[in-house]
């Protein structure tokens, strides 16, 4: 229907067409183009991180990221269970195990107060993931990986101009990452970045995403690397969403304020915090928690939404409850009540960049008809 309101919709109207036309008329298409470096430069000085790695998605970037660490067969990373599999997969991938901990039930985030109990002699790194719009609590993570020795591996993927205690989000981990799929705050389409201080690792990071071709000699092989490239295309496309994020973080902190003053009276539903004592929300997306009061779960909630002309998406299904996971043998009878509920009772209205004061007024109005029918 032509007046529904997707659950994302990116704003394109700066440079993007000036400098996709530039790729086109240079027929510098590739991955071996000039935007790339300006995207990886751009973004690491954002970051105030020393290296960037750009690749074809966040996904990908978690891949690199944990085998750059060298984390392999027998170890562990302790990781929350609340977050998409991404996280998850690219452990497994490399032949390590996840170990979980739950949620916070007020900012989604890993419960960090968790964290030190779920350390052995096989934990070799922590995977913070930044949920939704809020920072996870860093400092007790970081004096934690100190005193243990432990890697860090931060996946920023929403966290796009957000900061902790003053400092961007990105520039925490041995190791960090970002997406720029099209419903982050800077999108290239399909896109990723790694991040990191240590010139070796970021070394590690340029052959994983190019095949692992030998230096000096191409097409000649001494490990088995990946195509993980982006293109110049993509990174065109990002280098102008990047020179507008301050007003695209703006815009977001507006649309939540606007969603929270006419949502705050609404009963039955948790809305997300406006601020910690470290960082204030960004809003990647404007989730919801239905309370217990509520008689249906999100899964209902978003249909009668759809059916009212209103996108959704749920919250995400937690790493101990996925099919995939359980016919591998892992998280046997492991509960986490927090990532439960919230899974089954959370979902995100429509939050992105491109949408309007009206829409969001619209979609409040909706979800109060859903709640109350």
């Amino acid at each position: 229907m032509s007046d529904f309101i997707p659950v994302n919709e990116p704003l394109l109207n700066g440079n993007e067409k000036k400098y996709l036309n530039e790729c086109i008329d240079t027929g510098w298409i590739s991955s071996e183009g000039p935007f790339i470096k300006k995207f990886e430069e751009s973004v690491s000085k954002q970051v105030n991180r020393q290296y960037g790695i750009a690749v074809s998605n966040g996904s990908v970037a978690l891949d690199a990221a944990v085998l750059a660490l060298g984390i392999g067969k027998g170890d562990e990373v302790i990781m929350p269970t609340f977050t998409i599999i991404s996280c998850a997969a690219a452990i497994v991938r490399a032949g390590a195990l996840p170990v979980l901990v739950d949620a916070d039930p007020y900012t989604w985030n890993m419960d960090v107060n968790q964290i030190e109990s779920k350390i052995t002699k096989r934990t070799k790194a922590i995977m913070v993931v930044h949920i939704y719009g809020l920072p996870v609590d860093m400092d007790p993570v970081l004096r934690i990986a100190q005193k243990h020795g432990l890697q860090i591996i931060e996946d920023a993927a929403e966290m796009h101009g957000q900061l902790y205690k003053g400092k961007p989000c990105g520039s925490f981990g041995d190791i960090s990452t970002f997406s720029f799929y099209p419903n982050k705050h800077i999108t290239t389409g399909e896109g990723g970045m790694i991040l990191t201080n240590e010139e070796g690792i970021a070394e590690k990071c340029r052959s994983l995403r190019n095949l692992c071709f030998k230096p000096g000699r191409r097409f000649v092989h001494e490990e088995l690397g990946f195509n993980f490239r982006m293109t110049n295309l993509q990174a065109a496309l990002g280098l102008a969403q990047l020179e507008r994020l301050d007003d695209f973080v703006a815009k977001k902190r507006k649309m939540g304020a606007l969603y929270h003053s006419l949502l705050e009276d609404a009963e039955g539903i948790q809305l997300p915090l406006k601020a910690t004592e470290f960082a204030d929300n960004i809003y990647w997306v404007y989730g919801i928690v239905l309370e217990k009061e509520i008689a249906f779960d999100a899964e209902e909630a978003m249909k009668r939404l759809s059916k009212l002309g209103v996108g959704s998406r749920p919250f995400f299904y937690p790493m101990h409850q996925q099919p995939v996971f359980a016919k591998m043998g892992l998280f046997k009878n492991e509960q986490y009540p927090v990532s439960e509920k919230i899974a089954e009772r959370g979902f995100y209205v429509p939050s992105g960049l491109a949408i309007t004061e009206q829409q969001i007024k619209v979609v409040s109005e909706k979800l109060k008809e859903v709640l109350t029918a």
